[in-house]
């Protein structure tokens, strides 16, 4: 199956949803060239939607990590959207959650470019802590 590219935006956040395999070859190639061609036009702010991706390769994961270093450099960031979907071995996803904000949720994933909405997490072994301080 070839891979789609359907491009959104969102908050000026551009988003990938992507579809069919990446893959060496062809769809490689074109998710390169998107990438190329967002970051030619000064769009460096991305989230890649690997929900329908079926299959991830070893280059793809190495285009994945390319990239995420040229957002980087260009002041903006890449971040994957439903990575636990796409098909990857376990110690593929492992090391690209090493190397990636990975986000379950889309509203999560836009968020994360916007500091100001950071969620403060509840943590209660902290609130524990605290009242034993108090005390």
């Amino acid at each position: 199956m070839r891979l789609e590219i359907k491009q959104m935006e969102t908050q000026g956040i551009f988003v990938l949803a992507l579809t069919g395999r990446l893959v060496l070859g062809e769809e490689d190639l074109a998710l390169r060239q998107r990438l190329t061609s967002l970051l030619d036009s000064g769009r460096n702010k991305m989230i890649l939607n690997l929900k329908d991706v079926s299959d991830i390769d070893s280059a793809a994961l190495g285009t994945l990590v390319l990239y995420a270093g040229r957002f980087r450099e260009a002041g903006g960031k890449l971040v994957l959207l439903h990575l636990k979907d796409a098909q990857a071995d376990l110690p593929d996803i492992l090391k690209l959650n090493a190397v990636f904000e990975t986000y379950d949720e889309e509203v999560d994933a836009v968020n994360s470019f916007f500091p100001e909405r950071a969620v403060n997490h509840y943590d209660i072994l902290e609130f524990v802590e605290e009242q034993e301080r108090r005390r």
